[in-house]
């Protein structure tokens, strides 16, 4: 991993960061590509075995004389890696890929503000509640329900995931920690990734497509947020982070032409700013780390 971290130590990193955001979101549009071909559940599959491939190429792992300490925080993290992806792809199949990382944030949020010591950060909540309530009604076009319900699935699991990382974080000195929970993650999605895509999966273009899409929405961001984390504070992470949704909307746009209404949008920024205003006022004042909006793995959306 040395090896693609140090190039990027000369590029600030507030770059680095808009470059790894930019990068997950394009992945997830050309994944919209998949679904006619290999279904969420197969796109899904594709994500998380070509990054466990890459991943595992780079830390190799051991898989032999670990205790419980090490794989019981790999294998949980694994475990909702997994249900993680696919529900934010099955939801990406349904409804627009901006306002599903706007619901999906939720999450983030919500672990933001539970850990929160002042009252008025549940402003936060507030206003992140009247962006989703936005976005449910009212819209120029129908928007599936099932695909909120899932993006807000994946959004409970992405804050549940920001919770599982620390612990891996604590139990492995390097990324083989990841590389194990992929692997598992890539286990726990073959019912479903096989199901939907079938020999299909084997397509060299769908397998082209695969690497792209793996590369774009996970290794790519990960190795971004190695160096970032090491030099950016909590909280200015934070704000960039709000701008995720934003940059959903957009590849969604350009790459697979999807329109948002007035009404759409403005949900969407009242989202970001409650997830922009939680960043900050969560990592003022004080010594300790609790988790914020910053906290998410680019794995999530």
């Amino acid at each position: 991993m040395a090896r693609l971290t140090r190039p990027a130590g000369t590029v600030p990193a507030p770059i680095l960061l808009l470059t790894g955001i930019a990068s997950v979101q394009i992945g997830n549009a050309w994944a919209d590509s998949l679904f006619g071909r290999v279904g969420a559940g197969g796109a899904g599959l594709l994500r998380l075995g070509w990054a466990m491939f890459v991943l595992v190429a780079i830390y190799r792992p051991r898989l032999t004389g670990r205790g419980r300490s090490e794989w019981w925080p790999a294998a949980g993290l694994g475990c909702v890696l997994a249900p993680m992806n696919l529900t934010f792809y099955h939801a990406i199949a349904r409804i627009p890929l901006g306002i599903a990382v706007t619901v999906e944030f939720i999450g983030p949020l919500a672990v933001a503000i539970a850990h929160s010591r002042r009252r008025r950060d549940l402003l936060w909540a507030g206003l992140a509640a009247v962006g989703i309530l936005a976005l449910a009604h009212g819209s120029g076009q129908h928007l599936d329900p099932l695909g909120l319900l899932l993006a807000g699935i994946a959004g409970c699991l992405w804050g549940l995931y920001i919770l599982l990382q620390a612990r891996v974080g604590r139990a492995f000195a390097d990324g083989s920690g990841l590389a194990l929970a992929m692997l598992v993650a890539t286990a726990v999605a073959i019912p479903d990734g096989v199901v939907e895509g079938g020999a299909r999966l084997l397509s060299p273009g769908v397998l082209t497509i695969g690497v792209a899409v793996g590369l774009l929405s996970s290794v790519i961001p990960y190795s971004i947020e190695l160096v970032v984390l090491r030099r950016l504070s909590p909280g200015i992470f934070g704000v960039l982070m709000s701008l995720e949704p934003a940059a959903a909307a957009l590849a969604g746009a350009v790459v697979i032409g999807q329109a948002l209404t007035l009404r759409e949008l403005a949900g969407m920024v009242l989202v970001s700013a409650a997830s922009l205003g939680a960043s900050v006022t969560g990592t003022r004042g004080g010594h300790d780390r609790t988790p914020t909006v910053a906290d998410p793995s680019p794995f999530g959306s």
